[in-house]
């Protein structure tokens, strides 16, 4: 068995595959509430079959998170977590950028996706809105947008008058209240951020793209945008785990 993880902003998912990329079993943790007694609770079945764990490849954007987890694998399970960016990825992708500056949830969204044929943007709808642009085998740059759920709850906390809303899809732009106003915005607005900002990306590149969407509100946007879209919600988990076997 291996342990498959990415340590989100808002959450973590850990995967645990059998030897032949079957999912065993899915773990979900805030990453705000990690602790020690939680992750005694939450990964039990790891300690229980530790014997059978092979391997433990994370990506993550919170070191806090990442290290914590990290010294509970190690003392309950005798396992060393290897983080993405420290596997040799030369013969996955070529990183046309600084590194350093891409979250390793970029790359493994990029290595979740790529093949020898096909251009691709990539869209991740997480606590940051991210766009990643992969030609054939290139990872190109990309793009950071706020978060949808995120800048929804920086307008309610600001603005006494607004409330707490949940984003949902809607058909009529003008709304007839707070509410519906404020979803309208966000919806509409989102969709008009990403329809315009793939078309930058194609006329600033000249070349075609497949589009594929990940994360939370993946699915709310995807036949609202003039593009066609795929959804992936497990794109990042199948990047770290294509990323896996390259370690020897």
């Amino acid at each position: 068995m291996k342990i498959i993880g990415d340590i989100g902003n808002t959450e973590i998912k850990i995967f645990i595959f059998l030897s032949n990329d079957k999912i065993l079993k899915k773990i979900f943790i805030k990453t705000n509430q990690v602790s020690n007694s939680l992750l005694s609770k939450k990964l039990n079945f790891l300690i229980q079959n530790k014997k059978k764990i092979r391997k433990a490849v994370f990506c993550s954007v919170v070191p806090t998170a990442y290290k914590k987890l990290k010294l509970f694998l190690k003392k309950n399970i005798a396992i060393n977590i290897i983080e993405l960016k420290q596997i040799n990825l030369i013969n996955l992708i070529k990183i046309k950028v600084d590194k350093k500056q891409v979250g390793s949830d970029r790359l493994a969204n990029a290595i979740g996706a790529i093949d020898n044929k096909n251009n691709y943007i990539i869209l991740d709808f997480g606590t940051a809105t991210t766009f990643d642009i992969i030609f054939k085998k290139n990872y190109l740059g990309g793009i950071i947008s706020p978060g949808v759920d995120l800048s929804l709850k920086s307008l309610s906390s600001k603005a006494s008058l607004i409330p707490n809303i949940k984003l949902l899809k809607v058909s009529k732009v003008i709304g007839k209240n707070t509410k519906s106003a404020v979803r309208s915005g966000f919806y509409w607005g989102y969709a008009g951020l990403i329809d315009n900002i793939i078309k930058l990306i194609i006329k600033q590149t000249g070349k075609s793209f497949k589009i594929i969407f990940t994360g939370g509100l993946a699915h709310l946007f995807k036949d609202s945008i003039s593009s066609k879209v795929k959804v992936n919600r497990d794109l990042t988990i199948n990047g770290v785990l294509r990323a896996s076997k390259n370690l020897k």
